[in-house]
């Protein structure tokens, strides 16, 4: 079994999911989308892989916005053409905060800026804790989605919606995948001002991150065998 993990920029590894992904058997292929040279100019051409040609996709969270058509208008609708192309053919795609987002967008929903973001961890409220447990997940996001039609909203903050099944496609707006030295990668660019901001102490948060990971991290495990035995099927 083979699982495609979208990355949009250089500083998101798929962390405690693809961990978990290769211990239920699948074989792990990464494709980054912007490299590193171009952060701060991600309008890049990419040719993204077939999706014929795996059995799960994940795209994963960016650091820019799904709403944002001009300023990465060259593999936003493409991308958003690959996973009409998976959900057509039924095959099962995990979206993560982007990646989620990008979900709501492609099957008729929306996305634009929130009236505040969701930064640290955060505890959910959640319809099915079998599938998304309460958390505390860890949430880096500006934007929030409307539900595409036929959708079923599970999780949500009093925020924004947080998680929604629609066919074979779960989406959340959380970052599963995170792991300390993730958090770490995201402080060195733009991170650590953005957290300052936000009127959090960055070196709290990651010491926080640092305490969580063993408890994240089975979290994270529990939600991937959630979307592979239930959302998948």
């Amino acid at each position: 079994m083979r699982i495609l993990i979208i990355e949009h920029d250089h500083l998101s590894p798929p962390g405690h999911v693809a961990e978990r992904f290769v211990d239920r058997g699948y074989d792990v292929i990464e494709h980054l989308v912007v490299p590193g040279d171009r952060y701060y100019s991600p309008d890049v051409t990419t040719e993204f892989p077939d999706p014929l040609a795996f059995d799960a996709i994940v795209p994963m969270g960016s650091p820019w916005g799904a709403w944002e058509d001009e300023r990465i208008g060259t593999w936003l609708h493409p991308e958003m053409d690959l996973l009409r192309t998976a959900d057509a053919a039924g095959i099962p795609v995990l979206g993560i905060c982007f990646g989620g987002q990008l979900l709501a967008r492609t099957h008729g929903g929306s996305v634009s800026r929130a009236p505040v973001p969701e930064i640290g961890w955060t505890s959910i409220m959640t319809d099915e804790p079998g599938i998304v447990s309460a958390g505390p997940w860890f949430s880096f996001h500006y934007d929030r989605w409307t539900l595409p039609p036929g959708a079923d909203e599970i999780a949500r903050t009093t925020r924004a919606s947080q998680a929604f099944i629609l066919r074979k496609n779960l989406a959340v707006q959380f970052h599963p995948e995170i792991t300390y030295s993730g958090l770490q990668g995201w402080m060195t660019q733009d991170g650590r001002d953005l957290v300052n901001k936000d009127g959090q102490d960055p070196d709290i948060m990651l010491e926080q991150t640092r305490v969580e990971e063993p408890a994240a991290r089975e979290r994270a495990h529990a939600l991937v065998d959630a979307f592979l035995d239930n959302v998948a099927r």
